[in-house]
């Protein structure tokens, strides 16, 4: 076959997909986390690889680490923060070692495109002392996921394989090739995999072992490469970091391009600082390889000339070095921001709504949802992590008792309850806290774009599949007393909110109305606005619909928008909706 048959445009995630295929991956177990998500859902088109989406990332990353126990090549992927939720098992992973090779997907969000925050998961590799590597464009992607099972294998650990937003949804030119599936007989080894404090003990000194391994390897392997060019300048950079110096700088800069930044090299690092006369370092977040540098004993420039938030872009990189930054970079200031906002026929709008109406404390969660901390609504004060809302609340009222109980609830989504959220819900019913927790089911995990989940009844491939019933599991928490509204009814909301607050007991209201997005939604045609009716008011306003808006003094509808929930129609003084 020709090698151009073989070459195609592929987003970075996508390539990553592809070289799970190749690499013989045979179980995949992710949650799904914007800007990981599509890694696992390419993957799932392969028939080839059984993939799952978990409740959260510490099931999924034990229940592939259970597939490399068996002696299959398996995988996870989340986001930065999701490698929070699984760093319990990563860091002891470190000590057992794998049987077949595993590898983790971690993909950060500097800049926060979608995230509370932007940490760096560089630090996860370093504190868990396992490898991690990076590549900068796709055809890296699909080549770095292939060469991590080889050193998962030979150095018999996990491997972080670190995204960022821009590398995961960027599309470069890749090369694929054939599927190749190694299998590795399990074999029972208590010493290794039983990780009680005898045991760990002895596993420490092969972690530090492993390290130093990993160091000689980071010295030739072929993931740091130099690029040599003018050498009055050299730069240490990569990832997506790479390519902006490479856009801004061509060749009149040297490149020491590390695709493995943990561990990272030392002598490789000294021999490319000797051949420049002023060595920089180019990194997006924390200055971790310039500090490394530093370690070294050697001169370097990093955080000093750029900053250590957001993400970088090929503008900043230009200014920070005097480079002139007209024409080639100029449409980065001409892009107009547009804020996020809860689509039109969201159920979560009327829910919201009677909070807000209702003078509510409202914690709230991660999802889509947390759109209701936005003007005009306005209706959420808190968000922290996933789960957090609920355990929150339980705090919150504990210490303030009567004086918020009857006004403050917790907000999360199905996805998110499923998640984290059981565990919270447990403390309120065990240590009976007087709370009032929202579920809000629209169905789907909607804010990483409509992945199933535990509560909606199939599978990552469409497929029937098991189905909690969240009023069931409620009620065997302990919980006696559990609504459902539906947030399209107003009224219904208001009555239901009004005596679960007023109740001397834990509740639980569930919202449930699917994503209006979901494809077998069906619509009520769109509504139109009687302007002879229409006294402008703007009672319509105060839900933040994007499909109405105010025209010459009169409300008006998008019909290209509206779904006809008639939520609007149900604040107007005037009944001017028809």
């Amino acid at each position: 076959m020709n090698n151009n048959e073989n070459k195609q445009l592929m987003l970075g995630n996508k390539a990553v997909a592809r070289g799970l295929y190749e690499a013989g991956v045979c179980f995949i177990s992710s949650y799904p986390g914007t800007p990981s998500t599509e890694v696992t859902e390419e993957a799932a088109k392969y028939d080839e690889i059984y993939c799952e989406w978990a409740p959260n990332e510490k099931v999924a990353m034990e229940s592939a680490f259970g597939a490399s126990l068996a002696g299959r090549r398996s995988f996870c992927a989340q986001k930065h923060v999701g490698l929070n939720v699984a760093a319990d098992p990563l860091y002891t992973m470190s000590y057992t070692g794998v049987n077949a090779g595993m590898v983790i997907v971690v993909a950060d969000d500097a800049g926060m495109h979608s995230s509370q925050n932007e940490q760096d998961s560089r630090h996860h590799a370093i504190a868990a002392k396992v490898p991690m590597i990076e590549p900068s464009d796709s055809a890296e992607a699909l080549e770095y996921t292939k060469l991590a099972y080889e050193i998962s294998e030979k150095f018999d650990t996990p491997v972080l394989l670190k995204m960022c937003t821009r590398v995961a949804h960027s599309q470069s030119l890749v090369e694929t090739g054939d599927r190749n599936v190694p299998d590795f007989p399990y074999e029972k080894n208590i010493g290794k995999y039983v990780m009680m404090p005898g045991n760990a003990k002895k596993r420490h000194p092969i972690v530090e072992e492993r390290t130093a391994k990993l160091i000689e390897y980071a010295e030739n392997c072929p993931l740091n490469r130099i690029e040599m060019g003018g050498t009055e300048i050299g730069i240490i950079t990569g990832s997506t970091s790479y390519q902006y110096v490479k856009e801004v700088f061509g060749d009149s800069v040297s490149v020491l391009k590390l695709g493995m930044t943990n561990p990272l090299p030392n002598q490789l690092i000294k021999d490319f600082a000797a051949k420049v006369d002023k060595l920089f370092v180019v990194e997006e977040l924390d200055p971790i390889i310039e500090n490394h540098v530093k370690a070294l004993g050697l001169s370097v420039t990093g955080k000093d000339l750029l900053p250590v938030c957001d993400e970088f872009s090929q503008n900043l990189i230009a200014k920070a070095f005097g480079k002139d930054t007209a024409d080639s970079f100029a449409l980065e200031d001409a892009i107009p921001n547009r804020p996020p906002v809860m689509c039109a026929g969201c159920p979560h709008r009327g829910l919201f709504y009677t909070l807000k109406k209702n003078n509510c404390t409202v914690l709230g969660d991660i999802g889509c949802y947390t759109l209701g901390a936005v003007p005009p609504l306005g209706a959420i004060e808190m968000t922290l992590c996933m789960g957090a809302s609920i355990g929150a609340v339980h705090g919150f009222n504990k210490v303030r008792g009567a004086e918020s109980e009857n006004k403050t609830v917790a907000v999360i989504g199905d996805s998110t309850f499923m998640h984290s959220g059981m565990t919270g819900l447990a403390n309120v019913a065990y240590n009976q806290s007087n709370s009032t927790i929202v579920i809000v089911d629209n169905s789907i995990t909607g804010m990483t774009g409509h992945q199933q989940n535990p509560t909606t009844g199939y599978n990552i491939k469409g497929d029937p599949a098991g189905k909690i019933d969240l009023e069931a599991l409620c009620k065997a928490m302990g919980f006696e007393r559990v609504r459902v509204v539906d947030p399209y009814n107003l009224k219904q909301c208001d009555e239901v909110l009004k005596e679960e607050l007023a109740a001397a007991a834990p509740s639980v209201i569930i919202s449930r109305r699917p994503c209006a997005l979901l494809k077998y939604v069906k619509h009520n045609p769109p509504l139109s606005i009687n302007r002879d009716k229409c006294v402008g008011c703007k009672s319509c306003m105060k839900i933040g619909c994007p499909a109405i808006s105010m025209k010459d003094g009169k409300a008006t509808i998008d019909n290209t928008l509206c779904v006809g929930c008639n939520v609007c129609s149900q604040l107007c003084p005037v009944g001017a909706f028809v």
